[in-house]
């Protein structure tokens, strides 16, 4: 085993055992494997800085590296696609570490030996590591070595031109995460690097971590993404945060995004932008449940299962006038349609007299109802008396919880 301090600068030897440059780099690739495998070695020679493959190499260790061969390929050294130099590239950046679930720098690199090759282990995050570059061994304290496994790696900050390779496999890693962390670390790296990782996301999933961090960085974020891309994801995300981000961005930008989207979406999305901020109609979101009043218990339960496409927070069943009407007439909890009678009629099994906002009603006011009534949703209904959406509670509690209060929201409510 080896770090990545302790080879920097070491010599490198010919097959007779003169010395003709030292170590400079070390390269590997990234691929699918989980501890990529070292494929060769950028020596210097004076000015110049050449590559060394790894089957030219017959030792290697701390005292340094010896070829096999006396013949040297002295073309000045280029980076090949899906390569990653591990000084220039990860020595001092930021990971994430997916076991850890936070985000931290790389202070040293450890290397271990498994045949006939060297792997990429894991990354030295400790005092420990950062002391060990710049101080002879022995001379710094001894504190605590802490290492992550590179398996565990979920995201590499670097700037290499192959961070494409990088985030096709931090897709897999990222995705053990749930939405709510991912969009907590990723707001603590740079700008360019939180683009980075919702790009490689899935659609869904992007979607879920922008809903959890900021308008501001949601927008900007969709902003730097590709035009294509960036509508489909928009369009995943519940109605009402889609039109917070689109508020968000330069007028024309938002425009453009808006009328990639599919008709369906852009129509929940229109809707929503009709109602002034501030209101229960600017807070609402379209994401709901109704059915109406005469389908029994049974097929009320049919019908959620059958949905293409269910809100991601199902608290109450909405229940209407007639097939195709919005006129409400009662609410249903979701616990209560699951207990009852499964021959009754909705109507029989419904709450008639319940709370209610109208769209033009100041949110602090509706926000302050659903805190006082302890509902987790509350239907806003319109002039005619039929629902036009629903604000939930999460929405409502950012409202009325202090602002160093509202980073935690989504611990308690995604």
């Amino acid at each position: 085993m080896l770090y990545l301090s302790q080879i920097i600068g070491k010599p490198v030897f010919d097959a007779e055992g003169e010395k003709i440059a030292t170590i400079n780099d070390l390269v590997v690739r990234y691929g699918e494997e989980d501890y990529p495998p070292i494929i060769g070695l950028v020596a210097r020679y004076r000015r110049r800085n050449f590559f060394v493959p790894w089957a030219k190499i017959s030792e290697f260790g701390e005292g340094g590296a010896k070829m096999n061969t006396d013949v040297l390929d002295l073309r000045p050294f280029a980076r090949r696609e899906g390569e990653v130099l591990l000084a220039k590239d990860v020595l001092d950046k930021q990971l994430i570490d997916v076991d850890g679930k936070r985000v931290v720098r790389v202070n040293d690199v450890q290397l271990i030996e498994v045949g006939d090759k060297w792997l990429v282990a894991g990354a030295d995050v400790s005092i420990h590591g950062f002391l060990r570059r710049l101080l002879p061994a022995g001379v710094y304290p001894n504190y605590p070595v802490e290492v992550i496994d590179w398996a565990d790696v979920g995201y590499l900050a670097t700037d290499t031109p192959t961070a494409a390779v990088q985030l096709k496999i931090s897709k897999d890693k990222l995705s053990r995460l749930h939405p709510v962390e991912i969009a907590q670390l990723a707001e603590s790296l740079s700008p360019i690097h939180r683009t980075e990782i919702v790009e490689s996301l899935d659609n869904e999933i992007a979607a879920e971590t922008l809903e959890e961090m900021s308008p501001e960085n949601q927008a900007r974020i969709l902003e730097e993404m590709d035009e294509e891309r960036a509508a489909d994801i928009l369009q995943e995300m519940s109605p009402d945060d889609a039109v917070d981000v689109l508020g968000e961005m330069d007028a024309e930008k938002a425009q453009e995004l808006f009328n990639l989207m599919e008709e369906e979406e852009k129509a929940d999305v229109a809707e929503l932008m009709t109602f002034k901020e501030g209101t229960a109609g600017g807070l609402m979101t379209t994401e709901f449940v109704v059915f109406p009043k005469n389908i029994t218990v049974a097929q009320a339960i049919a019908r959620l299962r059958e949905m293409a496409q269910t809100p991601n927070m199902i608290y109450y069943i909405y229940v209407v006038e007639e097939e195709g009407s919005w006129k409400l007439c009662g609410v249903l909890s979701l616990r209560k349609l699951i207990l009852a009678d499964p021959t009754l009629p909705l109507e029989k099994v419904m709450r008639t007299n319940f709370q209610y906002a109208h769209p033009d009603d100041p949110a602090e006011e509706v926000a302050r109802k659903i805190a006082e009534y302890n509902l987790l949703a509350l239907p806003v209904v319109d002039d005619w008396g039929e629902i036009a959406g629903i604000v939930t509670v999460d929405d409502a509690m950012e409202i009325l919880l202090p602002k160093g209060i509202k980073s935690k929201l989504p611990r308690f409510f995604g």
